[in-house]
C-alpha cells in the first residue's frame, strides 16, 4: 500500500482547500499550564518553516485520504527529500509505533513549539485532526510568503548596494591613486572636487582594513548578542524607525499575531492561554514585552481591546475592529480580517518598496561613479585648455 500512494500529487490537490469548520477543543484545561511553563524553540530549530509546512499538508492529505498515522509517517519519511531530515520523522514514526500520541511525540522531541503539538492534542481529542494539520500547513505557508516578500524587496537593492560599494572601494583605493600621481606630475593647483577625492582614496586606502576589521567585529557581536533582551529591544525599536522598511516589518508581525491569535480561539482556547501562546511564537520583542502586561490586564477584566489599546505598536484601527469582534462575539473572524488586510499592504508596500529602490540606487550609484570620473578628468581638461 505505501508504494501506491503519490503524497505529492494528493499534496497538489489538497493544498488550495481551507477547512470552513473550526477547531473545537476538549479537555482544554488539562495539564495546560505544564504546557505553557515548557519553553520553545523559534531560532535555531533543526526544522526549517518549509519543511514544517510539508510536513503538515501531507499528514493532513494522507489522514484525509484514509491512511493510518503509521503508516503517513512512514511514507512521509521514506519520501522526505532532504535525507538530513529524515532521521527525525523517523523518530516521529518509531514513538507512534511504541504506542506513543503524534502530540507526545511532538513534544518530547524539542522541535516543534508550544502550539503546534497543543493544537494536535487538541485536533487529537477532538478528531478534527485533519483540520488541525491542515491549519498549521496554512500558518507556515503564510509565514513563509511573508518572509519571501520582504526578502524578495531587499534582495535586489542590496546586491547593488554591495558591488557598488566594491566597486567604489575598488576605485578610490586601487584607480584613484593612479591618476594622483599622473596629476601631481603637472603640479599646480587642483580643483576642489578632485582634492576631496583624492583625500577619500587616501583615507579608504590607509584604514580600509581597520574599517573591514571592524565591520567583522561588529557583524561578529551582533550574531553573538542577537538573542538577548536588551539587544532585541534595541534593534527592534531601531528596525521599525527606519522609513518604509520599518513600517513593513511591524506589519508582518502584527499579521503573524493576529493570525495566530484566529486559530487559537478558533480553536475555543481561552483568552489568557491564547495570548501566552502568541507570546512565545510571535518574535518581535515589542509584542511580547506588551503581550505580558496586555495578560494582566485581561487577568484583572480589562478588555483585550483596551489592554492592546495602551501599547503604541497596535494601530488605532486595529484596536476597533478587535473592540466590535470582542462586542459580537466574533474574535477568530476579526483577526482573520486584520491578518488579510495586513498581508494585502505588505505584498503592496514591498513591491512598491523593491520598485522605488532600484530606481534610486541606479541614480546614486551613477552620481558617485560620475563625480568620481570629474574629479579625475577635470584637471586634464583645465590643463588641456591651456595649450
Amino acid at each position: 500500500m505505501n508504494e501506491s500512494i503519490d503524497i505529492r500529487n494528493i499534496s497538489k490537490q489538497k493544498q488550495s482547500q481551507v477547512p470552513d469548520k473550526k477547531i473545537k477543543s476538549a479537555n482544554e484545561t488539562s495539564g495546560f499550564w505544564t504546557i505553557l511553563n515548557k519553553d520553545i524553540k523559534i531560532f535555531g530549530s533543526d526544522l526549517p518553516d518549509k519543511v514544517k509546512e510539508s510536513f503538515y499538508l501531507e499528514l493532513s492529505t494522507l489522514l484525509a485520504a484514509g491512511v493510518d498515522i503509521r503508516a503517513s509517517l512512514e511514507l512521509i519519511t521514506n519520501e522526505q527529500p532532504q535525507k538530513k531530515y529524515r532521521p527525525i520523522f523517523a523518530n516521529l514514526l518509531q514513538q507512534v509505533i511504541t504506542g506513543s500520541t503524534l502530540s507526545a511525540t511532538m513534544k518530547a522531541s524539542d522541535l516543534f513549539t508550544t502550539y503546534e503539538y497543543f493544537s494536535v492534542q487538541i485536533g487529537e481529542e477532538t478528531g478534527k485532526i485533519t483540520i488541525v494539520l491542515t491549519e498549521l500547513a496554512n500558518y507556515y505557508k503564510k509565514k513563509i510568503n511573508q518572509k519571501r516578500q520582504i526578502i524578495g524587496a531587499l534582495t535586489y537593492p542590496v546586491l547593488v548596494m554591495s558591488v557598488a560599494i566594491g566597486a567604489v572601494s575598488f576605485m578610490m583605493a586601487y584607480v584613484v591613486p593612479m591618476f594622483a600621481d599622473i596629476l601631481k606630475r603637472f603640479g599646480g593647483e587642483l580643483p576642489f572636487i578632485t582634492r576631496l577625492v583624492l583625500s577619500i582614496s587616501n583615507y579608504v586606502k590607509t584604514f580600509g582594513p581597520i574599517i573591514f576589521l571592524a565591520t567583522m567585529i561588529f557583524i561578529t557581536f551582533i550574531i553573538t548578542q542577537r538573542k538577548k533582551t536588551w539587544f532585541r529591544e534595541l534593534s527592534s525599536k531601531t528596525l521599525i524607525r527606519i522609513p518604509l522598511i520599518g513600517d513593513i516589518i511591524r506589519k508582518i508581525y502584527l499579521a503573524r499575531f493576529a493570525n495566530t491569535m484566529e486559530l487559537l480561539i478558533g480553536s475555543k482556547i481561552p483568552m489568557l492561554q491564547s495570548i501566552q501562546l502568541v507570546k512565545q511564537m510571535v518574535g518581535f520583542y515589542p509584542i511580547e514585552k506588551s503581550l505580558s502586561e496586555v495578560e494582566e490586564n485581561v487577568l484583572s477584566g480589562i478588555s483585550l481591546n483596551k489592554s492592546l489599546g495602551f501599547h503604541s505598536i497596535y494601530p488605532k484601527k486595529m484596536i476597533s475592529l478587535i473592540k466590535v469582534g470582542e462586542e459580537v462575539n466574533q474574535l477568530d473572524l476579526f483577526f482573520k480580517k486584520i491578518s488579510e488586510q495586513y498581508s494585502d499592504e505588505i505584498e503592496y508596500q514591498t513591491t512598491l518598496l523593491s520598485k522605488f529602490m532600484e530606481p534610486l540606487i541606479i541614480v546614486v550609484l551613477g552620481g558617485i561613479v560620475g563625480t568620481i570620473l570629474i574629479a579625475m578628468y577635470l584637471p586634464l581638461f583645465k590643463l588641456g585648455q591651456t595649450f
